[in-house]
């Protein structure tokens, strides 16, 4: 609708009346994206993980060393720690409990100075109060002071005054409380999405035990590592050829700032750095992974022309000659953190960087003079990269001279949609010619490209960059997407916000299905951070029953559908490919927006994440046989 026609829809005066003041906790309500980022199952999960930081900003004080969630048959969810109690007393010179203030003020907390709390994972105060406002009821138990306090609350509005309800010796907070079905679009909390947060917290905060029990399901994990996130740096480089046997460790303190750095080198092409600041994970980096990254350069340099790996006329290794094959996990905790955006996937403090650059090259200096043969398995891992570099550097200037790669000039095999406003632009990834030729006939041509993909993609898990670039089909999609790859890669340039990826029902089309989710896990990842990247969802049955016709998409469909039909007379299609439809059946199942189903590509863990691409696409055998030995009796829709 144009601008003008949306205005003259407003009413024409604009009075106090129409001003409207919220209660602090309806706001929340109103607009709970604000505080959760949305009411899907990632906001249902936040909100879990919120009562969960206060527990961990107990430990973090040195305070509690065990946590414990249950999560109960209602989906209801209890938090339990052994720290110090929240306060039951009331505020001096208000006429509030602190216990209150905590759950029913948005800026209520003791994390506003350091007296308390000398680090803490927000400042904003404002988590268990968004929590009690986004549930239907909850209640907080507090034990302390050979007291067991106890208050009731319903949609953030408490119930009574807070009550005694026993003795106790033992300290420690409990938070029950259930999800409001009026606020989240469901409140079936995902088991496995929880613990891998839980066992990241528990890598972080070392020493403190993290427990989770379902009861939904009688299943039950605990975390407790006391590596720390050098054991985090251990999971992440399971099963991979190590360059050095050991995690290079360093923890040090610098007004007030704990910076932890954990690094291990293995022989793999890509980078795993994952950064923190005070237990969030800062997805976008900040002032602590700049640090870590100019020390680990610098230190890296230093020592291989003083060692005489690098010649005086040798140029210096780069950024990314050092940081293939690294995994890293770089964590600080500091008193006044300063992120950058209400979702803290970017840390701001800008004197974060000299005190991790500093302890970084000062542990790292020392650790190579000590251990000389570790360092030159480290030093030539970095030279490898750079030769490496330096390869892909020529085939790509090659590419430029023959194909003109990254100009103006796109793949000819590309269908473009003649609408350029990439918010409004798709392109699908299309296996085969035969589909592509269909697809290309049935798409919507003013907003659908469509880009015909021939045979098996290259397995990036396991080619250098310079054989990346050399390969026909990877080139034409990078191309087409105008966004580069790696380092280069830049969303601000991209062609199309939806990237489908659309291949056939069978194990072909699976396999170069997660060809290419590879590819884009390790060269394109913002794409998926970013929520650039989809998997269409063909169908694999069209059911016809009379007049009537059914486009359904998995075996229980299929099976659910024919009970229902109750004995009617059924012709049943099974597709097996894409090229199988006709324009008009792949536009009307699979490309129709009104009509089709697209699943949002998420890497919602990096550990899990990276574990699944290794071992499904890496060198080693046995990993894989016991994944597929582990999930053949599930396997459905093989063709042989």
């Amino acid at each position: 609708m144009p601008h003008n026609d949306i205005n003259n829809q407003a009413k024409s005066e604009y009075t106090a009346k129409d001003i409207q003041i919220l209660d602090e906790l309806k706001a929340v309500r109103l607009r709970p994206g604000m505080y959760i980022g949305g009411t899907d199952k990632h906001g249902l999960h936040q909100i879990l993980y919120e009562i969960v930081y206060n527990r961990i900003d107990e430990a973090m004080a040195g305070c509690c060393s065990r946590i414990e969630i249950r999560i109960h048959e209602d989906n209801s969810v209890t938090v339990t720690d052994n720290g110090r109690g929240i306060p039951t007393e009331s505020i001096p010179g208000q006429d509030i409990t602190a216990l209150e203030a905590v759950m029913t003020r948005l800026h209520a907390g003791a994390k506003f100075s350091n007296h308390v709390y000398g680090v803490s994972s927000g400042l904003h105060g404002v988590g268990a109060s968004v929590v009690n406002a986004l549930s239907s009821w909850l209640k907080a138990e507090v034990r302390r002071q050979g007291k067991t306090y106890y208050q009731e609350y319903k949609q953030g509005v408490p119930e009574h005054k807070i009550e005694i309800i026993g003795d106790t010796q033992d300290t420690g907070t409990s938070i029950s409380y259930l999800a409001d079905r009026e606020i989240f679009e469901s409140i079936d909390y995902d088991f496995d999405m929880a613990c891998q947060r839980l066992r990241e917290l528990a890598y972080l905060n070392k020493g403190v035990e993290i427990a989770i029990r379902d009861e939904r399901a009688d299943q039950e994990k605990a975390f407790y590592f006391d590596g720390g996130i050098g054991s985090y740096v251990c999971r992440l480089n399971k099963n991979r050829g190590l360059v050095h046997p050991y995690p290079i460790y360093t923890s040090t303190m610098t007004d007030s700032t704990v910076v932890e750095v954990a690094l291990q080198y293995n022989d793999s092409f890509t980078e795993s750095t994952i950064s923190f600041a005070n237990c969030v994970n800062t997805r976008d980096g900040g002032s602590h992974l700049t640090g870590f990254r100019s020390a680990l350069t610098r230190v890296l340099n230093d020592y291989a022309r003083n060692a005489k790996f690098l010649k005086d006329t040798d140029p210096n290794l780069t950024g990314e000659d050092v940081r293939e094959g690294a995994v890293a996990i770089i964590s600080v905790k500091l008193p006044q953190p300063q992120f950058e955006g209400q979702t803290k996937a970017r840390l701001g403090n800008p004197e974060v960087k000299s005190h991790v650059e500093s302890a970084v090259a000062s542990s790292l200096s020392l650790y190579l003079e000590q251990h000389p043969n570790e360092a030159r398995a480290i030093i030539d891992k970095c030279l490898t990269a750079a030769r490496a570099r330096e390869a892909a550097r020529k085939a790509r200037d090659l590419v430029l001279k023959k194909t003109g790669f990254e100009t103006s000039t796109l793949p000819g095999k590309l269908a473009e949609c003649s609408e350029k406003e990439p918010a409004r632009c798709e392109i699908y990834l299309v296996e085969g010619d035969s589909a592509g030729g269909s697809a290309k006939q049935g798409r919507d041509r003013r907003f659908q490209a469509i880009l015909p993909l021939r045979g098996k993609i290259l397995n990036v898990e396991k080619a250098a960059k310079d054989k990346i670039l050399e390969h026909a089909e990877l080139r034409a999609i990078v191309t087409a997407l105008k966004a580069s790859a790696d380092e280069q890669f830049d969303t601000s340039k991209l062609r199309y916000h939806r990237i489908i990826v659309m291949t056939d029902a069978d194990v072909d089309g699976s396999h170069i299905r997660t060809l290419l989710l590879t590819f884009f896990y390790r060269h394109m990842t913002e794409l998926i951070n970013q929520g650039y990247l989809y998997i269409a969802q063909p169908p694999l049955y069209r059911l016809k029953s009379g007049k009537h016709e059914f486009w359904l998409y998995s075996d229980q469909e299929k099976e659910e559908k024919l009970k229902e039909l109750k004995g009617d007379k059924a012709e049943i299609q099974r597709y097996k490919g894409l090229g199988e439809m006709t324009p008009q059946q792949l536009w009307e199942t699979t490309m129709n927006p009104s009509t089709r189903t697209l699943l949002k590509v998420q890497a919602e863990d990096a550990i899990a994440a990276d574990a699944a691409f290794r071992m499904l696409m890496g060198d080693e055998v046995l990993p894989r046989k016991r994944f597929i030995q582990a999930h053949a009796q599930s396997v459905k829709n093989l063709d042989i």
